[in-house]
């Protein structure tokens, strides 16, 4: 049994969840459940980031103690991971003004203490990405990632971390095959490497921004938030005490799979795994990077109306619809486009008059045509699905799994079993037999992908009766 650890990244808690990080979680949702079923013991991680400048103003702004502002919309996050399905039994929901994690992160910075020193800095911060951001990089004097935010010219003594240190150690990890996923990031990380790194702040004043996890021994200073998010991701394992052995077990020994969005690369793949060389930590055996969500083909913003609202469409449609559009029309590495006419669209083609439908009017003539459910013990096995899952492209997945519905659609229309019966009882019987355990191996493949609706094929195959409307019909 392989101990497996995935894990989303930690969104900042400045605004409402979005479709994008519905996607990255019911991304990391598919592959725990998958590896579950293949019988490994998996733990999922996701929670929220907390601290830093952006989350401080914004809490100024609502007028509110920053504390009181996080757990308002930390519940919100939790909330969400409640409405998208999640495995409750896998996952571990961390927050960053846990306790616990912010004596993981200044123990962090102790085991990290040789590579960092105090030194005085000017430089032009952008509180959207919460980094500095050199002028090399600025595209019509913005930060490029915000180009409607003003950037911030700091000048102030931080302590920072002596990364070019580790240019060749960052080039030997990355030059491993396997630790990026898709390649052109991989490719994109070494370049990054090869040009040149610069040492990165990793504190700031506490009377400028209070609201962070204090430096340890200097009152004056606060852990820069990316220091402190990053630590994360082993401090939910109970790192550095790892009482229950969870760090051991699944970082240690396990496979540690990290999902991210393309901006992340840098924080990530080598920041991150820096600050582990630094503490003499094992570095993250994988990192997946996906695209951006864009909706009509624009940034989603609330000015120009197109901002995709996951809650909401799992109140109207259910979670399984809205995991299904995500993991079969979201381009698991590029960039891919959500409007609310693509997603009706495909939950109109795809899941009432596809999937719902072919369930309806197979278990309709079961139930029909037999006083007991059918017998599927010489039933074929699944529809393999790893050789996609291995390289993560779930929409592949069910594409393969969706062909399987097709098949079954045609058989019907060809074989026509409800014809048959009238004249040949027993060759209706052979038909829809074979029609039930095929739907058997489809819910059996769509278990990760789609719990809730695998359930209620399997039940329904079990009572031989056909189930209520799997996806109902809308407007």
């Amino acid at each position: 049994m392989a101990k497996f650890y995935v894990t989303t990244t930690l969104p900042y808690v400045n605004s409402a969840p979005h479709v994008g990080f519905a996607f990255e979680l019911v991304t990391a949702d598919i592959i725990a459940r998958y590896r579950k079923l293949c019988g490994d013991e998996v733990f999922f991680n996701t929670g929220t980031d907390e601290h830093g400048l952006k989350v401080y103003r914004k809490a100024m702004e609502e007028g509110k103690d920053p504390q009181t502002y996080t757990d308002e919309y930390a519940a919100k996050y939790q909330m969400l991971t409640n409405k998208l399905g999640l495995d409750t039994e896998l996952l571990h929901f961390i927050r960053t003004t846990d306790p616990h994690h912010k004596k993981a992160a200044q123990e962090l910075w102790r085991r990290c203490r040789g590579d960092i020193e105090p030194r005085k800095y000017k430089g032009l911060y952008c509180v959207g990405d919460e980094a500095f951001i050199k002028e090399s990089e600025l595209v019509d004097g913005k930060c490029p990632s915000h180009p409607t935010m003003d950037l911030l010219e700091i000048e102030e003594e931080n302590y920072f971390f002596n990364l070019k240190k580790y240019e060749k150690k960052l080039l030997e990890y990355l030059n491993q095959e396997s630790v990026i996923v898709p390649e052109w990031r991989r490719q994109e990380a070494i370049k990054f490497v090869e040009n040149g790194l610069e040492d990165f702040s990793v504190s700031r004043l506490k009377e400028k921004m209070p609201w962070g996890v204090p430096v340890p021994d200097d009152d004056s200073q606060i852990l820069y938030v990316w220091f402190d998010a990053l630590t994360n991701y082993i401090s939910t394992l109970g790192w550095p005490e790892d009482a229950e052995g969870n760090f051991k077990k699944f970082w240690e020994k396990g496979e540690t799979l990290q999902l991210a969005g393309k901006d992340q690369v840098r924080f990530q793949s080598i920041m991150w795994q820096a600050m582990l060389m630094s503490a003499g930590l094992p570095t993250t055996k994988q990192i997946v990077y996906h695209g951006f969500i864009t909706s009509g083909g624009q940034k989603m913003s609330k000015s120009l109306g197109n901002v995709i609202d996951p809650i909401a469409l799992v109140d109207a449609y259910g979670a399984d619809a809205l995991r299904y559009f995500l993991a079969r029309h979201i381009h698991p590495f590029d960039d891919s486009d959500f409007t609310m006419e693509k997603f009706k669209d495909a939950y109109t083609a795809d899941l009432v008059n596809g999937l719902g439908n072919l369930v309806a009017r197979i278990m309709q003539m079961s139930s029909q045509y037999f006083d007991s459910p059918v017998d599927l013990s010489d039933r074929r096995p699944p529809l393999p699905v790893t050789k996609w899952m291995e390289k993560f492209e779930l929409s592949n997945a069910l594409v393969a799994i969706w062909s399987d519905i097709g098949i079954l659609d045609d058989l019907i229309q060809e074989g026509k079993p409800f014809e048959v019966v009238k004249t040949n009882k027993k060759q209706a019987q052979k038909q829809v037999s074979y029609l039930v355990k095929e739907l058997s191996r489809i819910a059996d493949n769509l278990q990760a992908f789609l719990p809730e609706t695998a359930q209620k094929i399997h039940q329904a195959i079990k009572e031989n009766k056909k189930p209520e409307n799997l996806f109902p019909r809308k407007d």
